[in-house]
């Protein structure tokens, strides 16, 4: 049953869909180097959950979004509400192979029983966009999560971490 399970992997960089066409689609973004992931900070899990591109995760899911996290946190139980991370990583290609280029983080928060949770969809925006742009965005999470973060990127693929700029590094340790 195990061998049937599709193993989720980051995108690795695709060749460019408009190369060579200067019509239809020149000047879009393409999200082909983006893969999301998701940290749960309660359980210090980190997984790369492609879903959460579209929202669509298994933590996500069957969830209503409020405008603000105080509505959330004082309209339902703070003791079920769970604090995630979502990553957004952009990999880049430098003629030696992938590198990790880009990483930002942002906040989502899920309360499961009440079906409730809280996002800002612009800072989900802009921080992809950021990363897409090459900046790292994570000084704001938890010294935990961030340290989990790294190690997960580098346990992912230690080729891709080796190859990575030293101040990307540094901004997990």
């Amino acid at each position: 049953m195990e061998q049937n399970k599709r193993k989720i992997e980051f995108n690795i960089l695709k060749n460019d869909p408009i190369d060579g066409h200067k019509g239809y689609g020149v000047g879009s973004l393409s999200l082909e180097n983006v893969t999301p992931l998701l940290i749960d900070v309660a359980e210090g899990e980190v997984w790369i959950e492609p879903q959460v591109m579209h929202a669509r995760s298994k933590t996500e899911r069957g969830v209503r979004y409020v405008k603000s996290l105080d509505e959330l946190l004082s309209q339902y139980p703070e003791e079920d509400t769970k604090k995630y991370w979502v990553i957004w990583v952009v990999l880049d290609r430098k003629p030696e192979g992938p590198i990790y280029s880009g990483v930002s983080a942002c906040e989502l928060y899920i309360n499961r029983p009440a079906r409730r949770g809280y996002k800002s969809m612009p800072q989900h925006v802009n921080h992809m966009d950021k990363a897409m742009k090459g900046h790292i965005i994570v000084e704001h999470m938890d010294q935990e999560s961030r340290l989990k973060l790294g190690e997960f990127l580098k346990e992912y693929d230690g080729e891709i971490w080796e190859r990575t700029e030293n101040e990307v590094k540094a901004a997990f340790f």
